[in-house]
């Protein structure tokens, strides 16, 4: 798993948790749909640490705790 699926894969569970959809959590944490829509299927990049943040927010969490996944350290990507 590479950093992008990694941060596919904890935003999907983020929305599953929270009991809500991409859209409602994107408008919840002041983000355009389109740019976290992007990154979602394949359009778009790794997106900002800030960005996450704001999703954090929207969801009432922490950074920490949205990276608090054993995927995030086995991540197949070499820095």
């Amino acid at each position: 798993m590479n950093i992008d699926e990694a941060l596919r894969k904890r935003i999907n569970e983020l929305v599953a948790e929270k009991k809500t959809n991409l859209t409602a959590l994107c408008l919840n944490s002041n983000i355009t749909p389109s740019t976290i829509f992007d990154f979602m299927s394949n359009k778009s990049k790794c997106p900002k640490v800030l960005t996450i943040k704001k999703l954090c927010a929207g969801a009432g969490i922490t950074l920490k705790e949205f990276f608090d996944r054993d995927y995030f350290n086995s991540t197949d990507e070499v820095f």
